[in-house]
């Protein structure tokens, strides 16, 4: 997610940052983020991520860091990768009955001098058809033993982190920066991540039936208000207005 800053300089008259995050998509909260100058290559981050065994992570390909990718297979942790298009790799073996959508499900071995002595166990290549985008995907995975429909969800459950970062940036006033300082920029991420996990959290305690920005919009108006917060919502006519609710905002803890 990129931002103009002056202190993390990229470019002679622009600077930014990236906010690297790791998003938990059961709870639709961000578990974990790394903040870096916009320089830094997404792959530099991985190593930062707290990993899990038994857990998935889905990654972009910009994050195909074989030497991070192998680290999480050591850990038995599982991983989904967008392949790139000149992947070097050689098919061990196919399956024939494939599902609708799949094109191909192969395991592989790397070919590349760097890949192939960073990875050298066999992974799972799976190409697959995405209707609603009418695009093709090509996704590298160590699990096995899913099918591999199961592969092409849980690397379209990566959209959600897009849909995190639009909402952040489109309610929580983080499209513009108070200070430019390095200090300034990052208190105020900081900031906007809690406010967003803080009424997560208060959605799903009270049980709200409203969205993300109703919630966010009827505690911005009535913080002087001695109304205790489930009559404050109970009692509370929000305006529809639709140039500001998103629908594709984050279904929070929509388990």
């Amino acid at each position: 997610m990129p931002f103009g800053v002056l202190w993390a300089k990229f470019r002679k008259h622009k600077g930014g940052i990236k906010v690297h995050t790791l998003y938990d998509i059961e709870t639709q909260v961000p578990a974990f983020f790394h903040i870096t100058t916009a320089s830094v290559h997404d792959s530099k981050a991985m190593c930062e991520i707290p990993y899990e065994s038994g857990s998935y992570y889905i990654f972009d390909r910009a994050y195909n860091n074989f030497k991070e990718l192998f680290r999480i297979a050591q850990i038995e942790a599982f991983f989904v990768i967008r392949a790139k298009r000149n992947l070097q790799a050689k098919v061990v073996k196919w399956k024939r009955r494939l599902p609708k959508n799949v094109r191909s499900d192969t395991t592989v071995l790397l070919t590349g001098y760097y890949p192939k002595r960073h990875y050298p166990e066999p992974l799972r290549l799976v190409r697959f058809w995405d209707d609603e985008q009418q695009q093709e995907f090509l996704c590298l995975t160590n699990a096995m033993s899913i099918s591999a429909l199961q592969v092409a969800e849980l690397y379209k459950n990566r959209w959600q982190i897009e849909l995190f970062f639009k909402w952040l940036k489109q309610h929580l006033k983080i499209k513009r920066f108070w200070g430019t300082t390095e200090n300034a920029v990052k208190i105020q991420i900081y900031s906007a991540v809690c406010a967003y996990c803080l009424v997560a959290i208060l959605q799903h305690d009270l049980e709200i039936d409203r969205t993300t920005y109703e919630v966010l919009q009827i505690l911005s108006f009535s913080l002087t208000d001695k109304t205790s917060i489930r009559d404050l919502f109970n009692k509370t006519n929000f305006q529809y207005d639709k140039e500001l609710f998103d629908l594709n905002e984050p279904n929070l803890f929509n388990y």
